[in-house]
């Protein structure tokens, strides 16, 4: 059976009608929203807001420079001492690959054990200076780094409210920077705050 013409014409009026409302809706709030939107902008206009590169103040900054060059020997020292671990392990472990044939089952379980005990020395000594998060290099590199990191911090203050910045952020961390003005670069002052005893 056939929809009569005058049906169809009811149907497409009223989803037209619908049509319509829903636009009219969301074109309100797409208006409310570019509103919003365009008021934090200029709201935003006013604030003055800065960066800097923290590689280069770290680059350059002797206190870091020295840090950095103590951190690099404590990791050398414990990676040396890793090597010599294993290195001792693997030619126990080959003596013991030459000699199982010919040695007695007392002797064979003896260097077993002395290599499942070099070899669990080496994972806990790894384990104990390198473990992510939780090694003696992490908690030696926050000791280390934090009256560096503090003092920049406050050499960063310092030059923000000279500037008069609100905010200021730092082009080699997180934030991700696709654009910056070098007017707005507080990099070098707050190097030359550092350098000139703005500790």
């Amino acid at each position: 059976m056939a929809v009569p013409f005058s049906i169809w014409k009811r149907i497409l009026i009223f989803v037209n009608k619908k049509f319509i409302e829903v636009n009219t809706v969301r074109n309100y709030l797409l208006v409310a929203c570019l509103f919003i939107a365009g008021t934090g902008f200029i709201s935003a206009q006013t604030q003055k807001i800065g960066y800097v590169d923290s590689q280069v103040i770290l680059n350059q900054m002797p206190e870091a420079i020295k840090a950095q060059g103590d951190l690099d020997a404590l990791t050398n020292a414990w990676t040396a001492h890793l090597d010599s671990m294993t290195a001792d392990y693997q030619k126990g472990l080959a003596d013991y690959q030459k000699k199982s044939n010919t040695l007695k089952d007392k002797e064979k379980l003896a260097l077993q054990q002395k290599l499942v005990s070099q070899e669990q020395a080496i994972i806990d000594y790894r384990k104990a200076k390198f473990s992510q998060g939780t090694g003696e290099i992490y908690t030696k590199q926050d000791s280390i780094f934090t009256p560096v990191k503090n003092k920049i911090y406050k050499a960063i203050k310092e030059v923000a409210k000279q500037e008069k910045m609100k905010f200021v952020f730092d082009k080699a961390g997180g934030a991700v920077l696709l654009f910056a003005d070098p007017e707005y670069d507080l990099t070098y002052k707050v190097l030359d705050k550092l350098k000139t005893g703005g500790n």
